[in-house]
């Protein structure tokens, strides 16, 4: 297994104590690092594709935030965001839908029911449609953080890899229809995950 895409382990995580102490410069180089793995598709939706660093950072977050520290609860958060890992044949990513300030949320996120249907990751000629986690849109709601990921067959792979693939994110909704055409900035990022050391 390439070692960005390996499950994190106890080994990985550093716990409150000794992470408040290097957070600040830690969150400085996750947040360099995210930088071109976040995008805006539309005026509402962005995207930031997970990897290694980005799930290792949620977690020590959480850890912080909920001051967990016993080594049974920081497995649960570990077996959380793993889940979220890219593999060798897909990629993850987090959806987010950024609704404007005085927005009515429920009127427009009921607008986007539905959406787990409608988001596809094009990699030169390859046709992506994501698969969303199950439980954030019962077909009545819709929740603003989504969890998606990306099949990567082999084909696709390789397109990911070269220089020459354009790489476009489509989201065809009734209700929201964007799309954007990335950075190879973007590109280059997810296909390092992918590099062989």
């Amino acid at each position: 297994m390439i070692s960005q895409l390996r499950p994190i382990t106890q080994a990985d995580i550093k716990g409150p104590a000794i992470y408040n102490g290097m957070r600040d410069d830690y969150r400085k180089r996750i947040i360099e690092m995210k930088r071109p793995r976040r995008i805006s598709v539309g005026p509402l939706v962005t995207m930031t594709f997970e990897n290694r660093h980005t799930l290792i950072f949620q977690t020590e977050e959480m850890l912080r935030a909920e001051s967990i520290s016993q080594a049974e609860k920081i497995q649960e958060e570990i077996d959380v965001y793993n889940a979220l890992m890219p593999t060798d044949d897909s990629l993850s990513a987090t959806l987010f839908v950024e609704l404007p300030y005085g927005a009515d949320a429920r009127k427009e996120l009921n607008r986007l029911i539905g959406l787990d249907e409608h988001v596809v990751l094009h990699l030169g000629e390859h046709a992506l449609r994501a698969s969303f986690e199950d439980g954030r849109d019962d077909g009545e709601r819709i929740s603003a953080v989504q969890y998606c990921r990306f099949p990567l067959p082999a084909a696709a792979r390789a397109a990911l890899m070269s220089e020459d693939t354009t790489m476009v994110v489509s989201i065809d909704h009734p209700e929201y229809t964007h799309e954007l055409v990335c950075d190879d900035a973007t590109r280059a990022s997810l296909a390092r995950d992918y590099a062989e050391e």
